[in-house]
């Protein structure tokens, strides 16, 4: 396996006022796939122009390694039951600790993980204190703010979910300013409505930008977030609320075909309400990693790394002829619809055919570590379960139901003897069948360890698949010990590490 980039950066140099833009994160065409590579300078922030390329840094830090790629990986999805470190045994051995819980404070994933995020957080804190003010459009000042905050929201979502109460930085911080304090679990949860609600406020639909620009933040996917954020905080009322109004705006549907989702085809869909933009340029450079650290591993015709494999509790967790199961799972000795035969020396039994990038598909001249492939972080039928979930909890499971099978229809397609409608009126059964649902639906999408410890099942259901869980400490990870020594102990960590 090829060298693994490292961040050595540390908490404070990270939040420090110096603006991460170089490269990539310079253009203010990525949305549109083009190619990039201006350097900051000190008047940076003095026109709209910079304003638009300081924005789109933001989205560049969402693609990058630290962010969504093999650390993410290892904190969402390996935890659970529906995937495994996979690859060789004794490779990156330290995503093990991921599988089995035994991670610890000095684990270098880990300490990714959290250098990704506040890299995010550091460059919407920039946009959002210096971009207003610039003399410049004030539709388009106030939407870029408003981009910026709901990106901010999503960073310190997946950090609060991960270790519990995390420092709130939310304004430019110099090299000299004192290490932040953690902010309790309860504060940093009222930070991210606080910058989800100001993001909608400003935000256009989907449908009103251009083409050109899909792939921006959105005012659906800004409720959705916040839909998902409060459904975490058990917020019923808020839940139903936000997702009924997404489901009743006419921006997104189930029209996208199941087995297309997660194709080159498939981006930014019906079914998109937010995923992070790759583009396989000729000049290289506007990709990302997450497909490859994911591809069949074999000698013979491999297409990656192997990481992430899904287990074969997933694969049986299936309904007999569920279509969901063949988009979802790449099989040793399959052949794809694009003509690759998975060989029957690969590794692993099976590998996530949601980050396949297919034959006949673009592809970037310097190599699957550059994919164009994206990164689906928040589909409608996500929407629409949440929507059910919510309905069930307030006693309006006929709703639930509706939006439910609504979702099983998708999946069937033509097909009359596969996947009937959900048909009991039980409450508690209604909602062991969306948990199920969520299951399969949203498998391998980084969602399902993070759903378990909402639902409070993780420990039951984590031990039963092998996994040493531990009740009332698993449920976070420990704050890497890099941030508490750059912090000079003002980080505390969490019980149990």
């Amino acid at each position: 396996m090829k060298n693994l980039p490292q961040f050595n950066t540390y908490f404070r140099a990270l939040l420090a006022g110096t603006l991460l833009l170089f490269g990539q994160a310079c253009s203010e065409e990525f949305l549109d796939k083009r190619p990039q590579g201006e350097q900051v300078t000190e008047d940076f922030f003095n026109s709209q122009e910079g304003a638009v390329r300081a924005t789109n840094a933001i989205y560049w830090q969402l693609r990058q390694w630290p962010t969504h790629v093999f650390s993410f990986i290892g904190v969402s999805s390996i935890t659970s039951d529906d995937a495994e470190k996979g690859s060789e045994p004794n490779d990156a051995i330290f995503l093990n600790e991921f599988d089995q819980f035994t991670v610890s404070p000095t684990n270098s994933g880990l300490n990714d993980f959290w250098t990704g995020q506040y890299l995010g957080i550091a460059k919407a804190n920039q946009v959002i204190q210096r971009v207003p003010a610039i003399q410049m459009d004030t539709t388009l000042r106030s939407r870029l703010i408003g981009e910026a905050r709901m990106l901010r929201a999503y960073f310190y979502f997946n950090l609060v979910r991960t270790f519990g109460g995390v420092p709130l930085i939310t304004a430019i911080q110099g090299d000299e300013a004192p290490a932040t304090p953690r902010s309790t679990r309860e504060q940093t949860y009222q930070q991210i409505e606080t910058d989800l609600r100001a993001a909608i406020a400003v935000l256009p639909e989907k449908s009103q930008y251009p083409t050109t620009e899909l792939g921006r933040a959105t005012r659906g996917a800004a409720k959705g977030l916040l839909a998902k954020v409060s459904m975490y905080q058990g917020k019923w009322p808020q839940v139903l609320q936000l997702t009924d109004e997404i489901m009743k705006s006419g921006e997104y549907d189930l029209s996208t075909p199941y087995e297309v989702i997660f194709t080159e085809a498939g981006e930014n869909s019906r079914e998109s309400v937010f995923e992070v933009q790759a583009a396989a340029l000729p000049q290289c450079g506007g990709g990302s990693q997450y497909a490859e650290v994911q591809g069949v591993r074999s000698a013979q015709a491999g297409l990656g790394w192997g990481f992430n494999v899904p287990t074969q509790d997933l694969f049986n967790a299936y309904e007999t002829g569920d279509p969901r199961r063949d988009a979802t799972f790449l099989v040793r000795g399959e052949t794809t619809r694009d003509g690759y035969t998975v060989p029957q020396t690969a590794i692993n039994p099976y590998y996530n055919q949601k980050a396949y990038v297919g034959l006949n598909e673009s592809r970037s001249p310097c190599g699957l570590g550059d994919s164009g492939k994206n990164i689906r972080l928040l589909r409608y039928a996500d929407i629409v379960l949440m929507y059910a979930e919510a309905a069930n909890e307030l006693n309006q499971t006929p709703a639930a139901l509706t939006a439910l099978n609504s979702v099983r229809a998708r999946a069937r397609g033509s097909s009359t003897t596969v996947l009937p409608n959900v048909t009991a009126t039980d409450r508690t059964q209604v909602r062991n069948a969306i948990w199920r649902e969520r299951r399969v639906e949203l498998a391998m999408e980084h969602d399902r360890f993070w759903d378990l410890v909402r639902q409070g099942r993780a420990a039951e259901v984590l031990r039963a698949a092998g996994k040493q869980f531990m009740q009332n400490r698993n449920e976070i990870m420990p704050i890497p010990q890099q941030q508490i020594d750059a912090s000079g102990n003002v980080l505390t960590q969490n019980p149990g590490y």
